[in-house]
């Protein structure tokens, strides 16, 4: 039986670092010797652009194709067409044509686990899994959380970021009763954060007191920091970028949390 951990890095509000954390984590895994894939399963494709991948619609075998195989019920691509190393990362990619995957997937039946049908087979090859969803609680999101087995969920120290955990909670624990019943929360990541505001302590005072006692807060958090917002400029990785800063200690310890 594979020991393979499937992660899904979920919220549905956008600017909250998922796509950073989701690459991050993976290096940082990485750097501890473990066999780490990197699924992109935003139409956004922001995923494959911070591996290295500049021109993720041009990609012949990714997401979208994988899918449509899926849905149409053909020959699925062999693995070695469409699982890439980018930068020392193995890597599903994405592109805007996942968007239109999402409208077939609604209309499908049993099209919420389709996902899970693509990544099932490859749990041998891997130690982690990972990830990256969209920014709303839609179809591609419930794909995403019917094929994993434990979500991150990253939240900013912002008052909206926190409120709207409720609802990302309750969809898991819906798909939980419904669909995949191995369905569990990690613990709650804080990103982009400034420690030394009192916006920053009120808030993570609020997601602790409200759900501290349910769900595990990471001890780790994730500074704000110009070193990042530049790996993402180029398309890289805080630990490609800039090994030494804080972000990547961060980063580092967070994984090392993940993998405890």
């Amino acid at each position: 039986m594979s020991n393979c951990k499937i992660f899904a890095i979920a919220n549905q509000k956008g600017g909250v670092a998922k796509t950073t954390t989701a690459c991050n984590m993976g290096y940082a895994l990485l750097e501890m010797g473990k066999k780490v894939m990197l699924v992109d399963f935003d139409p956004q494709a922001n995923l494959s652009m911070c591996v290295g991948i500049e021109r993720p619609d041009e990609v012949e075998n990714a997401m979208p194709k994988l899918l449509s195989a899926a849905l149409s019920e053909d020959e699925m691509p062999d693995v070695s067409a469409y699982i890439q190393m980018v930068n020392g990362m193995d890597i599903i990619s994405s592109s805007l044509s996942l968007a239109e995957n999402e409208l077939n997937l609604r209309d499908e039946v049993g099209g919420q686990m389709i996902l899970k049908n693509i990544l099932d087979p490859l749990r041998d090859k891997y130690d982690y899994i990972i990830i990256d969803t969209n920014p709303y609680l839609g179809i591609l999101t419930i794909n995403a959380l019917s094929a994993c087995d434990e979500v991150i969920i990253p939240a900013s120290p912002h008052l909206w970021s926190a409120t709207g955990l409720t609802d990302l909670i309750s969809t898991i624990t819906k798909v939980k009763r419904k669909i995949n019943k191995g369905i569990s929360i990690k613990g709650i990541l804080f990103t982009i954060c400034d420690g030394n505001t009192k916006l920053f302590k009120h808030v993570t005072d609020l997601i602790q007191e409200t759900y501290g006692e349910e769900i595990r807060i990471f001890e780790s958090k994730i500074p704000r920091t110009t070193k990042q917002g530049e790996a993402n400029y180029m398309s890289t990785s805080i630990f490609q970028h800039a090994p030494k800063s804080a972000a990547a200690r961060a980063y580092a310890n967070f994984a090392k949390e993940v993998v405890a």
